[in-house]
């Protein structure tokens, strides 16, 4: 079961300074799916979600509930917009959430992911690729959506200032983040 948040201040930067390690980095890739419409509307802070099964896709089924950064590739342009046939796409900094979601009492799992940048257009459908390279911190409960938003806006700081650093910031030119074509993945995901 979840706790609380603590009191303490929070640690400035995420993941050890010599650069992920294992079970880090995470493959994780799927379809975006709708999820529960709270990111943008109640919290000012969109996701764009996958289905829980895509953990199984990275080989992590049994991933700890929590905060994690990252780089996550999307076959959209940088409004939104879809590019289809494989032709490419662009990898942005990303903040995600993986599990209960305690303050909304969800009973499924979910993989919630903020994708650090501004588009105009949802792209619900379009495939997305995601490295996970590091741990922020646990699941927590809140006591009022005040206080669960101050975190998430601290985690998307954290996680900035932790894809600044030289070993991650080289990892958003893995190929792995650009490889949308084919698909197989992503039905293994869907289905």
């Amino acid at each position: 079961m979840p706790t609380h948040r603590p009191t303490r201040p929070r640690s400035p930067h995420a993941g050890p300074s010599t650069g992920p390690t294992p079970p880090i980095p995470i493959p994780l890739s799927g379809p975006i799916v709708k999820g529960f419409g709270r990111g943008s509307r109640e919290l000012g802070i969109p996701t764009a979600n996958i289905p829980l099964a895509g953990l199984s896709v990275g080989g992590q089924q049994e991933v700890e509930s929590g905060v994690y950064f990252g780089w996550a590739g999307v076959d959209v342009d940088a409004q939104g917009v879809r590019i289809k046939g494989g032709g490419g796409g662009g990898v942005w900094p990303m903040v995600m959430s993986i599990g209960w979601n305690p303050f909304y009492k969800n009973t499924v799992r979910s993989v919630e992911v903020h994708i650090m940048h501004g588009f105009a257009n949802d792209f619900y459908s379009a495939r997305m690729n995601l490295l996970i390279l590091g741990f922020v911190r646990p699941e927590y409960d809140y006591v009022d959506k005040k206080s669960l938003v101050e975190d998430i806006r601290t985690d998307i700081e954290v996680a900035r200032r932790s894809l600044e650093r030289e070993v991650y910031a080289r990892l958003k030119d893995d190929p792995y983040l650009a490889q949308f074509e084919g698909g197989e993945h992503e039905q293994e995901v869907a289905t």
